[in-house]
């Protein structure tokens, strides 16, 4: 099985060569996320698209506290294999399982049983509650298949391989289109299918990287870590991370609730939006994974110069892809929104309008987000949560901000540009603190 030392080599070519195999697995993770919606909208209709949408953050919230842990719980596995430390490996193994599980049980415990409050602090409409408080509680049951893959992801991609996890991810979008077509068009299960299906795919993709990672034989853990300070310190990276999703999420959910106001049309072209919202971020995500292990495993290694040279690749990197794919929505932007939204159904038309007003707005800024992924995940390689969860509230501030005050003067116009704003505040925290970081770098060499 592929291991990538990354304290090697052309650092470009490792960032890009490490980020592809991501993208094409993120691209399969939004095929199906796509699928899930399109066969939702045409075969249900506008309310049942309507009905994902006012759940999206708070389903998207629980997806992203058990990914974010994930990733976190991941980076010291990272910082040990770039020591070539394999005991240390070991227990780092052993300790991310233990907290895996742990931490999926506490977020059930807590969240599960406020679900139906939450969604009515949202102001969901009253004629798609019922739908889309079951969509919500199936994604939340399937908590643990989706940190079950995510968990297994972040150990193959700690020691450098993107290529398991992305087989992986094409087994499970295959698997899940065709049982979103059974589920929902064959056994008439509503969206109440197109939650059984994702979960479905998502245990089929974490087996698939189970398998991988048992063949790491050498750095599989015999007996379960009994040190507590492993623990602690994979719960210090990741609390964090998973934190500041949290953070995002409850200023998406603000946001929802104001797009809620505005009628079930208005909300169907935001939710068609939020879908290709996925599609705008897959390459930004996907750098942003790179260098989690590039910077952990050159962090550990003490090579600092190569992490300075690989942000500078990175930001390049970033930039370039971020204008190309905004000219490829700006203009295409129409056809893409035409796939979630019937035209024959109800409201189509003003639908589409209001989608395509949000994707515009988003694209005209995207480099903001992609330097965003690109300097909050090489700080997160460095060991460092504490500063993008204060990104995150300088995020979270200006997406409610923005969310509550906009459209006192600008009416349902104000809500388009609240996105941005929130990049920007996150934007202005990380890049100061990466290089205040960086300067920091000059004086361990000069020291050593």
């Amino acid at each position: 099985m592929e291991i990538k030392d990354m304290t090697k080599g052309s650092e470009l070519k490792l960032i890009f060569m490490f980020s592809l195999p991501l993208m094409l697995g993120n691209i399969f993770q939004q095929l199906y996320t796509v699928c899930d919606t399109i066969i939702v909208s045409r075969h249900l209709g506008v309310k049942a698209l309507a009905a994902i949408g006012c759940s999206d953050w708070l389903t998207w919230m629980g997806i992203a506290v058990v990914t974010g842990l994930a990733q976190g719980f991941s980076i010291p596995i990272a910082h040990a294999f770039g020591t070539h430390d394999k005991s240390n490996v070991q227990k780092c193994i052993s300790t991310l399982v233990v907290n895996a599980i742990l931490s999926t049980l506490i977020i059930l415990i807590v969240v599960y049983p406020f679900l139906p409050n939450i969604l009515i602090l949202l102001k969901a409409p009253a004629d798609i509650m019922d739908r889309a408080l079951a969509y919500t509680h199936v994604i939340y049951l399937g908590l643990f298949a989706t940190m079950f893959y995510n968990a297994l992801a972040s150990i193959l991609r700690a020691f450098g391989n993107s290529k398991t996890p992305l087989h992986a991810m094409i087994i499970a979008s295959v698997c899940n289109v065709g049982l979103d077509i059974l589920f929902v068009m064959g056994l008439e299960w509503g969206i109440i299918g197109a939650g059984v299906a994702t979960i479905i795919a998502q245990v089929l993709a974490g087996c698939y990287c189970l398998y991988h990672v048992l063949r790491l034989s050498e750095y599989m853990p015999t007996s379960i870590c009994k040190d507590l300070s492993y623990y602690k310190n994979q719960f210090r990276l990741g609390i964090p991370m998973a934190l500041q999703n949290v953070l995002i999420a409850i200023g998406g959910m603000v946001l929802t609730s104001a797009v809620n106001q505005y009628g079930t049309y208005f909300l169907a072209g935001f939710t068609a939006m939020n879908k290709l919202y996925g599609v705008l971020e897959i390459s930004a995500v996907s750098y942003g994974y790179a260098m989690v292990t590039y910077t952990g495993q050159n962090y550990g290694a003490g090579r600092y110069d190569r992490i300075k040279s690989g942000v500078k690749k990175v930001v390049l990197l970033s930039l370039a892809t971020s204008i190309l794919i905004s000219i490829i929505l700006w203009i295409f932007g129409p056809f893409f929104l035409s796939c979630f939204i019937s035209k024959t159904s109800e409201g189509a038309k003003q639908a589409m309008t209001y989608g395509l007003t949000f994707l515009r707005c988003l694209t005209a800024f995207l480099p903001i987000l992609y330097l965003l992924h690109a300097y909050r995940s090489t700080i997160q390689g460095l060991s460092n949560a504490l500063i993008p969860m204060v990104s995150g509230l300088f995020e979270l501030f200006m997406r409610i901000s923005g969310a509550l005050f906009l459209p006192i003067f600008f009416g349902k116009a104000g809500l388009y540009p609240v996105e941005v704003l929130a990049w920007v505040g996150a934007v202005v925290i990380l890049i100061p603190s990466y290089y205040w970081m960086e300067n920091n770098f000059q004086n361990v060499s000069e020291n050593s």
